[in-house]
């Protein structure tokens, strides 16, 4: 019967990667539109910490800047480090925040 169903059970996903560290450079390609009826998209190459990320996204320009400590959501396949949409941000210095 259905009563041992578990959503999921089948395949275990593999955690998200964390990272963090000194954005170095951004260039940005676009827009690109893959199919009628999908917004354009915009594909920044990041490079932080000497380690190149991809940032797929609608918006031509970032809210991080050269110099930022930046943090994100990413994994890793065979086309590189593809960060998560909406997992790009600015790293907070709790020790500075209240100032």
């Amino acid at each position: 019967m259905a009563g041992n169903f578990r959503p999921g059970a089948r395949r275990q996903r593999a955690p998200k990667l964390q990272g963090k560290g000194k954005l170095e450079s951004v260039v940005t390609e676009g827009p690109f539109q893959e199919w009628l009826g999908m917004p354009e998209l915009y594909r920044h190459a990041l490079i932080v910490d000497g380690v190149t990320y991809s940032y797929q996204t609608e918006d031509p320009e970032l809210s991080v800047s050269e110099g930022d400590i930046v943090v994100f959501r990413y994994k890793e396949n065979k086309q590189g480090n593809w960060i998560d949409r909406n997992s790009l941000g600015v790293w907070i210095d709790p020790a500075t925040y209240n100032q």
